[in-house]
């Protein structure tokens, strides 16, 4: 079995490019689609909720194969690594607009207009004063999610990308040993799996924990309150 271990590293290495292209694109679309979500433009709010209702009430297998034998019929044609890469990405963000949108949707609204009263724009309080908090809120489902994306990096072994459960199937058709190797891949997979949490809590530490220092969101966010501040100093003045 030793003479497969570069085989399932490839593998490994595949399925650790695919869930990390995931879960961070995934988050960036996914915050970005909260706040179009809960935005005052009826027009956004609509296409954000057809666009997670689509992607959360069909399976990411079914995405998938749309992605890579569908879209052939209108003469797209996608790599199998590339419409693995898209539907993680595709599924990713339309779980992580739902979950930072719940965060977004329980901050007390008197935090807007403590903002709005420094002077921001109801778009900055959003993206400076609620939208942090919120989605300290939540880190915890964003978390699970994430977790749950990198395990379901095994589904896109159907299209013949060969992640680690793909590179398994490979040795398992070569050997003949399907049970010590599938028991070998679960153990695997739960490793990634603590291994996972602990780099996302490591950095919700960095992003959130006060730790002699302040907040990244708050270094971020400062500038633009105290400029607010001083050009309401001016025009009083």
């Amino acid at each position: 079995m030793l003479q497969y271990l570069p085989t399932l590293l490839d593998g490994l290495w595949i399925t650790l490019w695919l869930a990390v292209l995931g879960i961070f694109l995934g988050f960036a679309l996914g915050v970005l689609g909260a706040v179009a979500s809960v935005s005052s433009i009826k027009t956004y709010r609509i296409v954000c909720r057809v666009y997670v209702e689509f992607f959360r009430n069909t399976p990411m297998l079914i995405q998938l194969l749309v992605l890579f034998f569908g879209l052939p019929a209108l003469g797209i044609r996608l790599s199998p690594l590339i419409a693995a890469s898209l539907a993680l990405i595709l599924n990713n963000t339309a779980y992580i607009m739902e979950i930072v949108r719940g965060g977004i949707l329980s901050t007390d609204k008197g935090q807007y207009e403590a903002a709005e009263s420094l002077g921001l724009t109801r778009g900055q309080a959003l993206r400076f004063v609620v939208l942090p908090p919120a989605i300290e809120k939540v880190f915890s489902p964003i978390v699970s999610q994430s977790v749950l994306l990198m395990l379901s990096t095994s589904i896109v072994s159907t299209i013949g990308v060969p992640e680690l459960t793909g590179a398994a199937m490979q040795i398992s058709s070569d050997t003949f040993r399907a049970l010590e190797l599938y028991l070998s891949l679960a153990i695997i997979y739960v490793l990634l799996n603590y291994i996972f949490r602990a780099a996302l809590t490591i950095l919700w530490q960095a992003l959130f924990k006060k730790t002699g220092q302040k907040r990244l969101f708050q270094r971020v966010a400062k500038p633009i309150v105290i400029t607010k501040l001083d050009v309401r100093s001016g025009n009083n003045a």
